[in-house]
């Protein structure tokens, strides 16, 4: 007999820990599902997503790297997600077999932080894609102050201040850091297999927050820096647990069991 499924897409996917994250809470609640890895490059993503679509134990899916974008183009978007965040992780099937797109990260990447006051503060954030959507989304409905954007790229960045309504600036990757409140690593620098994120943090105050949305290393070198100064880190499986928790509700219709965070984690880190 089938059962309902769920999985991850992206490329590469084969660091994902989302299948541990989900496989863990299906078992605690013991719900009979499943929650997988996919490979799918860009160029099959259309067809993918269609022949999932006419499959009826296909509960959804969440979208990492590099389809955040192109994504939008083959499913419904009821809450206006293109308008507001520009880019979806999270695909769901709905019962009259239509898919919709959402995404889960702008809160999970928020929550780490949501008892500190980010009214007016300067932030930097590293990344222009998908996941750096999510984030400069979160931070302006937190109020921040000066946003300084730093990517390969300044020119494909310049867009996204005015688009979420921030003021700031857009620079090279390896322009010096300003002093900032809180930098945000968005972009896959410093993942297993990418190119390091080597920064001078001195720049930054001492109760500067570095924020690392890696987690393949958990331990990237950039938190390794921000350890050895001294500063408050936050690491990448806080926004990965957070946002999963979201897209479970929504793919099996349960919130994840409480007071398992600490296993969670273990598990994660073992």
């Amino acid at each position: 007999m089938s059962k309902p499924y769920t999985e991850v897409i992206g490329d590469p996917i084969a660091h994902s820990k989302s299948p541990l994250i989900h496989g863990f809470w299906l078992e605690a609640l013991g719900i009979e599902g499943a929650y997988r890895r996919a490979h799918v490059k860009p160029e099959n993503l259309e067809s993918f997503i269609a022949d999932r679509r006419a499959d009826p134990d296909w509960r959804g899916c969440n979208v990492t790297i590099p389809h955040k974008l192109a994504v939008m183009d083959l499913v419904d978007d009821p809450g206006d997600i293109r308008g507001t965040i520009g880019a979806m992780n999270t695909i769901v099937r709905q019962k009259d077999g239509s898919l919709i797109g959402t995404n889960t990260d702008a809160a999970g990447f928020y929550a780490p932080l949501a008892e500190l006051d980010l009214e007016g503060a300067a932030v930097a954030v590293v990344g222009a894609g998908g996941a750096a959507r999510a984030v400069l989304f979160a931070l302006a409905r937190a109020g921040v102050g000066h946003v300084t954007i730093l990517n390969r790229s300044p020119l494909k960045a310049m867009g996204l201040l005015a688009t979420f309504g921030l003021k700031g600036d857009v620079v090279a990757l390896d322009t010096a850091l300003p002093p900032v409140s809180l930098l945000v690593n968005s972009s896959s620098l410093g993942m297993a297999g990418q190119p390091p994120l080597d920064f001078d943090l001195s720049p930054l105050p001492e109760d500067a927050i570095v924020y690392d949305l890696v987690y393949a290393p958990l331990q990237t070198a950039l938190l390794k820096a921000a350890e050895a100064r001294g500063l408050d880190t936050v690491d990448g499986l806080d926004m990965l647990i957070g946002q999963a928790a979201l897209a479970f509700e929504l793919f099996f219709g349960r919130s994840p069991p409480e007071g398992r965070d600490d296993d969670l984690r273990a598990l994660l880190t073992a």
